[in-house]
C-alpha cells in the first residue's frame, strides 16, 4: 500500500508562541514616533534630545581614530574586557576625582551608552514585581527600561526643587522599594536641577530606610551660569548606595554610544555580569578613541565652547516664548543642559495639539509620556540646542500659530 507523504496534505500551521508580557504592556517611545513623523527637512523640530551636529569636533575626534587606526590596529579591533579599557577607565576616574568624587579605575565599568547602564542596572538590581520609585515627571527611556524590568513604578510627589524628601520617606516605608531614579542636574524633561540641600536630604532618606539611588548625570557638564551643584554621591550618607552613571553623548558625540557607571563593588560585579550577557563589552576602537581624545585634547575647553553656542540657543527660546504661548503658561530658565519645560493653561491638551502644530512644520514632545503617575495634560518639553536661534525664532513663530484657537 502507498501512503501519501505528509506533505501531500496541507493543513493549517500553528501560530509561534507569543510574545513576553513585558514586550507586550511597554510602548515604544513617544519621542521616537515624533521624530519619525517631523522628519521632513521643512519641520523645526524641538522634539528630539539631539546635540547640535554643528559644535561636533569632528575634526578631534576624526584625528582619535585615525591614531587608534593606525597605531594600535591589532588592539582597536580585538575583542576587550567587560570591564573597560583600562587607559578610559584611569582618564574617566582622574575626571571623576577632580570634581570632588575620589574614583579609582576599578569603580567604573564602560558601557555602550549611559541608557545601556540603566538596563544593566535593572537586570542586576530588579526582580519582576520589585518596586521603584522615580521623580515625576521622569526620563522617558528610564520608565521604558523598568516598565521592560517587570518593575512597579511610582511616582514620587515633588516641587519645583524635585523628589520631596518626606514624601520619598512615606513612600519607602510604605511600599519597600529598591531604588531612587533621578537626573538632578538639567534634568531631562524639566532642565530643573536639584539644590544641594535637597540631594543632602534624598541621601538621608537612602540611608536611612536602605534604598539604592541611581543618580544619571548627562547633562551635568552643559553648564550655562550658576554654581556648580556636587553629586549626590558625593554625600556621606549615599557614599555606599548611590550609582553615578555618566556619559560622553552630550559632551563629546552621541554615536559614539560611550558612557559608564560608578558603584559599589558588588553591585558593580553584577553588572558586568550582565553586561558579558548583552554584548561582551563595549567597542574596542571606540573606547581606545575617546582615551586619545582626553590624552590629546582639551574636552572641557571644548564643553565650554558648545555651553556657549547653547545658551545663546537656550536665550532664543526664553526670548521667544511670550509671544508663542497662550497667556498664562509658565515656563522654567533652566541654567543649563538642553531642555526647557512649559505648562500651558487649562483647557489646552498638548497631546491633542501637536497634529495642529505639525502641520505648521514644528514640532515639541507632550508632557504625559513622562509621568509615572496621572499626566499633566498641558505641559511639553522643547529642546533648543539643535536649532540656530534664528531657526529658534522662527519655529515658536510657528509654534504659537499651531496653538492659536481655530488654526
Amino acid at each position: 500500500m502507498t501512503v501519501a507523504p505528509e506533505t501531500a496534505r496541507p493543513r493549517e500551521a500553528a501560530a509561534p508562541p507569543p510574545l513576553a508580557a513585558r514586550a507586550r504592556t511597554v510602548g515604544g517611545s513617544p519621542v521616537r514616533d515624533i521624530l519619525a513623523v517631523t522628519a521632513r527637512p521643512e519641520v523645526i523640530n524641538f522634539a528630539g534630545g539631539l546635540p547640535a551636529p554643528d559644535v561636533f569636533d569632528r575634526a578631534g575626534v576624526a584625528a582619535a581614530f585615525r591614531y587608534v587606526l593606525d597605531e594600535l590596529p591589532a588592539r582597536a579591533l580585538q575583542y576587550a574586557t567587560t570591564e573597560g579599557e583600562p587607559a578610559l577607565r584611569d582618564l574617566l576616574a582622574a575626571r571623576h576625582t577632580a570634581r570632588g568624587l575620589t574614583t579609582d579605575a576599578d569603580d567604573l565599568l564602560v558601557t555602550t551608552g549611559s541608557q545601556q547602564a540603566l538596563s544593566l542596572l535593572a537586570g542586576a538590581l530588579l526582580d519582576p514585581g520589585d518596586t521603584v520609585l522615580v521623580e515625576e515627571p521622569c526620563y522617558l527611556a528610564a520608565l521604558q527600561v523598568f516598565g521592560l524590568a517587570g518593575a512597579r513604578v511610582l511616582a514620587v510627589p515633588g516641587d519645583a526643587d524635585g523628589p520631596d524628601p518626606d514624601a520619598l520617606a512615606d513612600l519607602v516605608v510604605r511600599e519597600r522599594p529598591k531604588l531612587l531614579y533621578t537626573v538632578p542636574t538639567f534634568q531631562n524633561p524639566t532642565g530643573r536641577t536639584l539644590p544641594a540641600g535637597r540631594r543632602a536630604a534624598l541621601a538621608a532618606v537612602a540611608a536611612r530606610h536602605g534604598l539604592w539611588i541611581v543618580e544619571d548625570d548627562p547633562y551635568g557638564e552643559l553648564r550655562y551660569e550658576g554654581e556648580r551643584v556636587p553629586w549626590i554621591a558625593t554625600c556621606d550618607d549615599a557614599r555606599d548606595r548611590t550609582v553615578l552613571l555618566g556619559s560622553f553623548s552630550k559632551v563629546m558625540a552621541p554615536g559614539l554610544r560611550l558612557g559608564w557607571l560608578r558603584a559599589p563593588a558588588e553591585l558593580r560585579r553584577a553588572c558586568a555580569v550582565a553586561k558579558q550577557a548583552a554584548d561582551l563589552h563595549t567597542p574596542t576602537v571606540n573606547q581606545l578613541a575617546a582615551a586619545r581624545y582626553l590624552t590629546e585634547y582639551d574636552l572641557d575647553a571644548h564643553v565650554a565652547r558648545v555651553a556657549g553656542v547653547y545658551r545663546e540657543r537656550r536665550d532664543a527660546m526664553l526670548a521667544a516664548l511670550p509671544g508663542a504661548l497662550p497667556e498664562g503658561s509658565t515656563w522654567n530658565r533652566p541654567e543649563g543642559g538642553m531642555f526647557l519645560w512649559a505648562r500651558l493653561p487649562e483647557p489646552y491638551d498638548t497631546t491633542a495639539l501637536l497634529p495642529r502644530v505639525v502641520a505648521e512644520d514644528v514640532a515639541y514632545v507632550p508632557g504625559a509620556p513622562f509621568y509615572a503617575g496621572t499626566p499633566d495634560p498641558g505641559t511639553l518639553r522643547l529642546c533648543f540646542v539643535t536649532q540656530t536661534p534664528e531657526e529658534i525664532t522662527e519655529g515658536l513663530r510657528r509654534l504659537g500659530r499651531g496653538l492659536l484657537p481655530g488654526s
